[in-house]
């Protein structure tokens, strides 16, 4: 059973060298220009008008949080969809308790003022 893994695993060391070669050659044979205008910043072709490491409110994390778990949790509606044509009422009870659920926290977010940044 172990043999049969073999071509795996050597497939395997031959992609680690490949790569460990590619990056090894990249150091050796690149260009070393480090000026301060190769260090700068770049934005399309555009000057700055701020400082790259300028703080950010932690509001906007937050908003970017709930975005991603509401947005995580409604992509439970699509595979709940296709296994409700064949599962009748007692699936549509558990996705109403869902939402109700979702919607209670969409609205103590809401109450909170989560979303006013």
């Amino acid at each position: 059973m172990a043999e049969s893994y073999l071509p795996i695993l050597m497939l395997m060391l031959f992609a680690i060298g490949i790569a460990g070669a590619m990056i090894l050659l990249s150091a050796v044979l690149g260009p070393r220009l480090r000026t301060r205008r190769k260090l700068d910043t770049y934005e399309s072709g555009m000057p700055l008008l701020d400082a790259s490491r300028k703080r950010v409110s932690i509001q906007f994390f937050l908003i970017a949080m709930v975005f991603i778990l509401f947005d995580v949790e409604i992509a439970f509606l699509y595979p709940w969809a296709l296994v409700f044509r064949s599962g009748g009422a007692p699936l549509f009870g558990e996705m109403v308790v869902f939402l109700l659920v979702l919607g209670v926290g969409y609205a103590y977010l809401w109450k909170n003022k989560a979303f006013d940044w």
